[in-house]
């Protein structure tokens, strides 16, 4: 296993600044997941880990070793830094066949010849690829050169792996399932996994944490996927983590309104924003519920199946709320159409001065 850290790193390419005074500590064995919108430099920092990257400042160190440092003018070369990558587009070898993409790396080490074989079909025993040893990658699906992507990242180290958006070229279900395999990789091998991702989903079920990143390339929270998802640090991260809604509530007479509504608000405003002139409420589609009665009427616009559950946009005065209801449950229910006009009621609500922009 082995921990990365960045102190204060920038990376520039002449006069445009592409990551600045970032930093960042991964521990031994966990897998770190950098999630933030494109561009916002994440795959920057990816690349200054590996080395294909110099620092304008900063350094960094992999395993409690320095390995760029530019006030100290050190950079170790990328092949010697011990570490497994695996690229957005797989980046296997056309010309060679899937053993040989995964010998191929031990073979640059010198490996000793029958110990690098014996690697080799271990991993790809380990990758359920045992039946695909001498197939060429046009040979190949998605995700069997997802796996020999991964698999060549696993013997070229058995202490990091860096995968950058590595599952954004498959269907949803071959994401699905490489992401428990991913992490059962992780846990198997013991290894440090740094994962960069803009999909929400891929860092909520691989993470052990999650850095979240802002389009400035500045991190807004860090912490365990559940924590960052219930407890946002602020409107951005509530926003980029998950389906969200924002509804804008303006004081009128010492009360809140729903804005461009009659409607005053019938939930409690905590005591820290009740100075606020505007605020915006925030909530999940999930936490949002449509009924016959309620002190509050919205007008359905849209109505959406999709498979699982319905979704409705309805409109509250101007705001545009989005709606989830479990599909059973609507069944055993009321199933509203276009143009019903309603009742809204809210929980789990989060209260904000501004609106986060993605």
């Amino acid at each position: 296993m082995a921990e990365v850290k960045l102190q204060n790193i920038s990376v520039k390419y002449d006069k445009f600044t592409a990551v600045e005074d970032f930093s960042l500590t991964v521990k031994d064995g966990e897998c770190f997941t950098i999630l933030g919108p494109s561009p916002c430099g994440k795959t920057t920092v990816l690349r200054a880990i590996c080395g294909f990257e110099k620092l304008a400042d900063g350094e960094i160190f992999i395993d409690n070793k320095l390995v760029s440092s530019k006030r100290k003018k050190l950079q170790i070369a990328p092949e010697k830094r011990n570490i497994g990558v695996v690229f957005q587009d797989y980046a296997v070898w056309p010309h060679k066949t899937a053993f040989e993409n995964i010998y191929y790396p031990l073979k640059k080490k010198k490996v000793e010849k029958k110990e690098a074989i014996k690697s080799t079909n271990d991993v790809l025993e380990q990758m359920k690829m045992a039946n695909y040893t001498n197939r060429f990658p046009s040979q190949l699906s998605g995700g069997q050169q997802q796996r020999i992507a991964l698999a060549r990242a696993l013997v070229s180290s058995n202490k990091l792996m860096l995968l950058d958006e590595p599952l954004c070229n498959l269907d949803a279900n071959l994401r699905e399932e490489m992401r428990f395999e991913i992490k059962e990789l992780q846990r198997k091998n013991a290894i440090t996994i740094i994962y960069v991702t803009h999909d929400q989903d891929d860092a909520l079920v691989i993470s052990d944490r999650v850095a979240v990143m802002d389009s400035k390339g500045k991190i807004r929270q860090v912490g365990k996927p559940e924590e960052i998802y219930k407890n946002p640090i602020d409107s951005y991260v509530y926003k980029f983590l998950g389906l969200s809604n924002f509804i804008e509530l303006e004081k009128k007479s010492g009360k809140f309104y729903i804005k461009s509504t009659k409607y005053v608000f019938p939930y409690n405003i905590p005591n820290d924003v009740q100075d606020e002139e505007c605020l915006f409420l925030a909530c999940r589609p999930l936490n949002v519920k449509l009924c016959n009665t309620g002190e509050i009427k919205c007008t359905v616009k849209r109505v959406i199946y999709l498979g699982n559950i319905f979704e409705y946009r309805v409109m509250l005065g101007e705001n545009e709320v989005r709606v989830q209801q479990d599909a059973y449950d609507a069944s055993q229910g009321i199933i509203y159409q276009k143009g019903d006009i309603c009742g809204i009621k809210f929980n789990e609500l989060r209260y904000y001065n501004d609106v986060g922009e993605v």
